[in-house]
């Protein structure tokens, strides 16, 4: 199996395509979180982001169903994040 090598031109062209389609969010968590939430979310076959999206996602359709969201309805392709 050959690898192929990841150009610095590919490097700049991810990055300037992330920038464009995805907003960053820094989450802080005390030391030693981290790795616990990384280590649950592959237990779970999710990507650390995938993870905290969905939970993010479920809390605030939770809110919605209970009645309890008096903030503006979810970006479209919100729940599509990784």
């Amino acid at each position: 199996m050959r690898v192929l090598a990841y150009s610095e031109a590919q490097k700049e062209a991810t990055a300037r395509y992330n920038k464009k389609a995805y907003d960053r969010i820094d989450v802080v968590v005390p030391k030693g979180r981290r790795k616990v939430i990384a280590d649950y979310a592959k237990a779970h076959g999710k990507t650390t982001n995938k993870f905290i999206v969905e939970a993010i996602d479920r809390a605030m359709e939770e809110s919605r169903r209970l009645g309890q969201d008096n903030g503006p309805d979810r970006a479209a392709g919100a729940a599509d994040e990784n």
